[in-house]
């Protein structure tokens, strides 16, 4: 099964991988942690391109090539390999980002980015999708405070630079991928404490994990 978290910077995915990692544990499930960008060896090298905060003159259309390159390399050497293997994948972010941020956000043709899709995802989808809404403004200001306090890293703020409008255009297009594939997005309200929301996630996840097992069993 494919888990995917989407979500504004700031909206909380690595909390709440946390808590569903310690959710996959108890109920003794093998699961793998992943992201993007960033889930192999030669996808950091490329994350570490993608977020430096001194990159700011990347074409969005290199921008697009880059987030393909990394995810034709981690869905081939990471995402296949373990669901085949009948782990449960938990991934960070992983195609809806692209239509997002440089589709919806960054003005590239949604048809343009289809194609790409296409051609790199061979079929793969995500089972369940978790976009953690929020506010921009306030998931702005949770990231740069965890930037501040050293949680989170200034080498990949190059998204957290940009201006709290493109922040607001992140979000609507998230809000309407899962209005568009309502059977496939859960959308969660980022702005309640942390433990509402996993208690939210542990409820749809309680739903679909018992059909991953079956399948896995079949």
């Amino acid at each position: 099964m494919l888990i995917t978290l989407e979500g504004i910077e700031g909206s909380g995915k690595t909390t709440q991988i946390e808590y569903m990692v310690a959710y996959l544990q108890q109920r003794g499930l093998d699961y793998i942690v992943t992201k993007e960008p960033g889930g192999t060896a030669l996808g950091e090298k490329i994350r570490s391109i993608l977020l430096d905060p001194d990159n700011r003159d990347i074409h969005p259309m290199t921008e697009l090539l880059l987030y393909a390159a990394d995810r034709a390399q981690h869905i081939r050497e990471v995402i296949r390999p373990m669901l085949a293997a009948g782990k449960v994948v938990i991934c960070d972010r992983f195609y809806d980002s692209t239509t997002v941020y440089q589709g919806f956000t960054r003005g590239i043709d949604i048809a343009v980015i289809g194609q790409l899709n296409t051609l790199v995802l061979e079929g793969l989808a995500p089972d369940v999708t978790f976009l953690l809404d929020l506010d921009p403004e306030i998931g702005l200001k949770r990231a740069w405070a965890q930037i501040s306090d050293g949680s989170r890293t200034r080498s990949e703020t190059r998204f957290e630079n940009e201006k709290l409008q493109f922040h607001e255009r992140v979000r609507s297009g998230y809000l309407e991928l899962a209005r568009q594939e309502p059977g496939r997005f859960i959308v969660v309200d980022a702005s309640k404490d942390p433990a509402v929301v996993k208690e939210e996630i542990f409820h749809h996840l309680g739903k679909c994990l018992p059909r991953a097992e079956t399948q896995s069993l079949g």
